[in-house]
């Protein structure tokens, strides 16, 4: 433990000294960037006005593809040298996004599709010097898209320019699939099974999909679906796709792959049966135990749109454990879904465009207590998919008992209805309080009109929704409403106007809020410049205003945030400058750090602070930003940001920091939150993943490592082991607490 001991007594001294440093380094950075964009800017005025672009017409014009059946499947090796491949359909007509839409890409793209009655398979060709291949991830279930190079292909399965699948792989063949949500929205925690094979050639690489038609959903009915191809080429920061729209590639501005027909998906049955064995140890009480977990999901298609779940004595102890936050607000913090059972057509539930206060169903309430504890699920069932212009979710899980809160059964249903050619309305249902013996449900509509033609491309947006929730001895002031007016966009001027209501007693028990009893007023204006044949991707600048009244008419916060500049690099590299002008009112002492209240009162804040960032495919990546300015009734500096090493795709180390030092009249104090974390990855089916995390708020610091092998999709062993420790008097000198030791393995059987 003398590595994680030393972590945790590491910003001890150094706090200060870790701030000013960071100080100096940032007005460095920040005079450094600012002089090379004045100079920069002067120097390419004149070629920033020539456009080596193609007319927007013609990147818009519909591209249609026709689909080929072959007879003989491919072997998925990452070749492409079976004759099938001559015969399939076949695309080259690519064109950039980044850094000039509609731009000639610098580097050839050949894609090749074909399908028979069991799968689709794509094949697709990347040009590029060998030695400019950025490949530095190796490990599977991590993020690609901002570190390598990458090739994805999404479909439309039902050609309703409102959601779809993707599915993407890198030079090391680690997969990345998942779901379009709220239409131009990524949503990269659904999986499924497919495969896919990586290559090189003399002239690039290769990749070699295969998709089965098990593995989504689609319309028999429909022989057409939309299809898109994106390409990152990192080490020139440059992004190439097949169609476009305002350097968006989402279902709503797809192209068309005709000629599907005979698709067979089998029984449309997963059997996925699983086991765990867990030994854990409570170092405090002294007790030990071992328990084995058996669990089964079962997934089975009741139509080629339709699908149904089954999971009983539902296990989740090897899911990913949350990154750890320190909270310095009067309000609770979020954290996202992570378990796979509630993440599979998660998209369907999604409502109103709520990001995180208001939502009326949050999957992440279930099997889990108000202090995070997991509680354990005895039966659940969901049937989720779309029939026709129909989208329809309905879950059901029965929540075992845990402490004082009985046994309960939560549901929830959701139906979305397509309307014209991207919008939609929808309604949901909620029932089940997982955590009170009080009745809960809830009642609430959506509506989304979208339109991606308004003049040269432009979008427009306007989201409203309404919500009522039934409590168990509330009567009264339990609704909740909003309307949004959007018009986002890639490049320009954009903007948005906001405003919703939360009612005193509005209490969604299945979702989350966690603030109510307010009026919120929100009004942003954007301006993002993308200018050509420059060092600079784009210059982005913003301002926006935040309100928060209660519910007598009274302000209880209000914020006005500006960036004067947000300045992206063709390399990838970042320089972000922000301040914020905030109020709070405060009705009641608020503790913000153990023994220490702010008053009643109302306080003035005002922040400013400069982040840099250097682009994920680096050797050495990361970002650092500091903050300062007033802090409720005194002063605050603030530093964060984390940096990364990876030397070679088999090794990865990282570090993360947040650490506020806060200096109030009611007294100073210092919040320290820092994370490490090691992994070693044999090949694209092994690995190592350690993390330790520690903040000097709980002094907890945790261990938690991950010894995880997929031999193939949809077979998956896992090694998990998690240990804390605290320090009980604070004098730096950890102690154990618990431990636990998890071996768990799941396999598909699929039919």
């Amino acid at each position: 433990m003398h590595i994680v001991s030393t972590l945790a007594r590491f910003p001890l001294p150094l706090d200060a000294g870790i701030i000013a440093k960071t100080k100096k380094i940032m007005i460095k950075a920040l005079l450094t960037f600012t002089t090379l964009t004045v100079f920069s800017l002067a120097a390419y005025g004149q070629a920033m006005r020539e456009t080596q672009s193609v007319q927007i017409g013609q990147g818009r014009d519909q591209k249609t593809i026709a689909m080929v059946r072959t007879d003989t499947p491919p072997v998925i090796d990452g070749v492409l040298d079976e004759p099938a491949w001559q015969a399939a359909a076949y695309i080259d007509d690519f064109h950039q996004i980044i850094p000039v839409e509609y731009g000639m890409p610098t580097e050839r793209t050949e894609a090749y599709l074909m399908y028979d009655d069991d799968a689709l398979y794509v094949g697709v060709k990347m040009f590029i010097p060998p030695d400019q291949i950025t490949a530095n991830i190796l490990k599977q279930n991590t993020t690609i898209f901002s570190s390598d190079d990458f090739i994805s292909v999404s479909f439309d399965s039902f050609n309703t320019k409102r959601g779809g699948y993707f599915f993407g792989v890198n030079p090391n063949g680690v997969r990345s699939d998942g779901l379009y949500r709220n239409i131009s929205q990524f949503y990269v925690d659904w999986d499924t099974i497919y495969f896919v094979e990586t290559g090189r050639f003399d002239e690039g690489w290769i990749a070699e999909f295969e998709i089965p038609f098990k593995s989504i959903s689609f319309d028999p009915n429909t022989d057409t679906w939309g299809l898109n191809f994106s390409r990152r080429i990192q080490y020139k920061n440059e992004q190439v796709v097949w169609v476009s729209n305002d350097r968006r590639y989402d279902p709503s501005s797809a192209g068309l792959a005709t000629g599907f027909s005979g698709m067979n998906q089998g029984l449309g049955l997963d059997i996925v049966p699983s086991t765990s064995v867990t030994s854990d140890r409570n170092f405090i009480s002294g007790t030990s135990g071992t328990d084995v977990q058996p669990s089964v999901d079962i997934f089975y298609k009741i139509n080629s749109g339709l699908n149904a779940s089954l999971t009983a004595n539902t296990d989740f102890s090897a899911t990913e454990i949350d990154d750890r936050q320190v909270n310095l607000t009067r309000f609770s913090l979020f954290f996202p879904e992570k378990r796979d059972f509630f993440l599979r057509e998660a998209d369907i539930f999604e409502f109103g465009r709520l990001n995180q206060n208001g939502r009326p169903f949050f999957s992440r309430r279930i099997g889990l207590s108000r202090a995070g504890q997991a509680i354990d699920l005895e039966v659940g069932g969901k049937i989720s998919g779309r029939i026709g212009d129909w989208e329809l979710g309905a879950l059901t899980i029965r929540q075992d008992e845990a402490g004082a809160v009985a046994a309960d059964t939560l549901s929830v249903i959701r139906v979305k209805k397509g309307l014209f050619s991207e919008s939609q309305i929808g309604a949901i249902f909620t029932d089940g309080n997982p955590t009170s013996n009080l009745d809960n449900s809830l009642a609430g509509v959506d509506f989304l009109y979208r339109n991606s033609n308004i003049g040269e491309g432009r979008i427009f947006e306007v989201s409203s929704w309404y919500q009522q929730s039934d409590t168990e001895g509330i009567s009264s002031d339990d609704s909740a409403a909003g309307i949004s007016i959007a018009f986002p966009s890639q490049e320009g001027l954009t903007g948005e106007v906001q405003f919703n209501r939360f009612e005193d007693n509005f209490n969604p028990a299945l979702g989350f809020a966690n603030r109510v009893g307010v009026d919120q007023s929100v009004a942003a204006i954007n301006y993002n410049w993308r200018p050509e044949n420059s060092p600079f991707q784009s210059l982005y600048w913003s301002a926006s205003w935040e309100r928060f009244d209660d519910s007598t008419g009274n302000l209880q916060s209000e914020g006005f945030s500006l960036t004067p500049l947000d300045l992206t690099t063709t390399l990838g590299d970042r320089l972000f400058i922000r301040s914020n002008f905030d109020k709070e009112v405060l009705t009641v002492p608020f503790q913000i750090y153990p023994g220490i209240f702010i008053p009643a009162g109302e306080y003035d804040f005002e922040n400013h602070g400069v982040e840099v960032s250097a682009a994920n495919y680096r050797k050495i990546s990361g970002r650092i930003a500091y903050l300062e300015g007033t802090f409720w009734s005194g002063r605050q500096q603030r530093v964060f940001g984390n940096v990364t090493w990876t030397p070679s795709p088999r090794v990865r180390a990282n570090m993360g920091f947040n650490i506020t030092d806060a200096k109030l009249p009611e007294g100073d104090f210092i919040t320290r939150l820092m994370t490490a974390g090691f992994d070693f990855v044999f090949s694209n089916k092994l690995s190592l993943v350690n993390l330790v995390q520690y903040d000097n708020v709980s002094e907890t610091l945790g261990l938690n490592m991950r010894l995880n092998y997929i031999p193939e999709a949809g077979q998956e062993y896992f090694l998990v082991i998690n240990h804390n420790m605290q320090d009980y008097d604070r004098d730096n000198r950890f102690h154990s607490a618990a431990s636990t030791i998890t071996a768990k393995l799941s396999y598909t059987f699929r039919y």
